[in-house]
């Protein structure tokens, strides 16, 4: 017959676990006092700790946007997605940032505008003369004059709508160039293309062509660093290569 007492101490290593022994945590455990799920895992103790759309940033920097890079992957003052930042011209031509703005390609030549100028002129002349031929004499003092100021209206007609099309007449196509706006390279506005033809050809209808035409030209010459001639400052416009 057993003399064991029920209600006495459990003997040691038998019987029920003490309530008051907890098995040891692992390394790396939850720490003391941090609750935890049913599977062991630490839940956040404050709100920078959670992770989404609610304060987590997926593994960056907190504050930071998410994957612990700027917006779209680019970095202050980048155009996102890759795309080249305005001014690149809608001729896609040129080396990106490469002229007076980025993005725009480099400034047109002297030798190649200049040339580009003469090519225009003596093809507005010629048409100039043929209108003007069935009805005057070249000799006669009226009749020269008259094709002068045909061929001037003519220019200046011809430049505007060719130039608001896509910046470029047939003498600028042949030494590519084209003119472009100055402030972002793209094709001249119709508003800006014309004022720039008229700047060019109204003084010199006024009076003395060469003469105006040589200063406007100068102008451009010593004009830094955009190399803007008078009609370019007036229109806010700028010639740039296109190769």
């Amino acid at each position: 017959m057993s003399t064991s007492n029920p209600s006495g101490p459990e003997p040691e290593g038998g019987g029920k676990p003490s309530f008051d022994k907890q098995p040891p945590q692992p390394a790396g455990g939850t720490p003391e006092g941090a609750p935890s799920d049913p599977y062991g895992n630490p839940q956040p103790s404050g709100p920078d700790d959670r992770p989404g759309a609610y304060g987590g940033n997926y593994g960056g920097t907190p504050g930071g946007s998410p994957y612990g890079q700027p917006p779209y992957g680019k970095g202050p003052g980048q155009s996102p997605y890759d795309q080249p930042p305005p001014g690149y011209g809608p001729t896609g031509h040129g080396t990106p940032g490469a002229g007076p703005v980025p993005g725009m390609p480099p400034l047109g030549s002297w030798p190649n505008r200049i040339l580009a100028q003469l090519i225009d002129y003596v093809l507005v002349q010629v048409v100039a003369l043929l209108l003007v031929l069935p009805f005057a004499s070249l000799s006669d003092r009226s009749g020269s004059a008259g094709a002068f100021w045909l061929a001037c209206l003519l220019y200046l007609v011809y430049d505007g709508l060719m130039l608001s099309r896509d910046g470029q007449t047939l003498g600028k196509k042949a030494m590519k160039i084209r003119a472009a706006m100055l402030i972002d390279g793209s094709t001249p506005t119709p508003s800006a293309a014309w004022t720039r033809s008229a700047v060019f050809i109204l003084p010199a209808l006024i009076c003395c062509a060469a003469l105006w035409w040589l200063i406007d030209g100068l102008f451009g010459v010593f004009d830094k660093p955009y190399r803007q001639c008078i009609h370019d400052k007036a229109a806010k416009t700028v010639v740039v290569s296109t190769v």
